[in-house]
């Protein structure tokens, strides 16, 4: 039984695999886009400061990373606390019926916000909450 010859190639038709690694811009924005979305942890986990916990956590892991991820970091932090001031507020008005309208409104509109601002996110542009406190600048 013989064995076959060996396929000899050129060396230009092998194939060749270039691994690009992930760019520090793609890496940030990655963690920008998941900074906004975290805080819809507090729909899904059952502690109720979850939606500013979760942000904080990030924030303080990955803030030394970019300027990027620290500056989206501070703004989901400003934008998460300002809101749930918002909802407080709204929660005490239902004692005198108007905050049975206003509350609906303040959880519509931060569900909105944390979508269109990963949406931007993903796009490249910066994206600032509307109606927010900066606590952190």
């Amino acid at each position: 039984m013989d064995t076959p010859p060996p396929l000899n190639r050129p060396e230009k038709s092998q194939p060749t695999i270039e691994m690009i690694p992930a760019s520090s811009s793609e890496s940030a924005r990655s963690w920008c886009i998941g900074l906004h979305l975290s805080g819809l942890s507090g729909l899904i986990l059952s502690f109720a400061l979850a939606h500013i916990v979760v942000p904080l956590v990030i924030w303080l892991l990955k803030r030394a990373d970019s300027p990027e991820i620290d500056s989206t970091g501070k703004e989901v932090l400003n934008f998460q606390i300002s809101y749930t001031i918002y909802s407080l507020i709204a929660g005490v008005l239902c004692f005198v019926l108007i905050g049975f309208v206003i509350l609906p409104i303040v959880l519509i509109v931060w569900l909105a916000c944390i979508i269109i601002a990963a949406v931007k996110t993903s796009n490249g542009e910066n994206y600032r909450y509307p109606f927010t406190i900066r606590f952190l600048s």
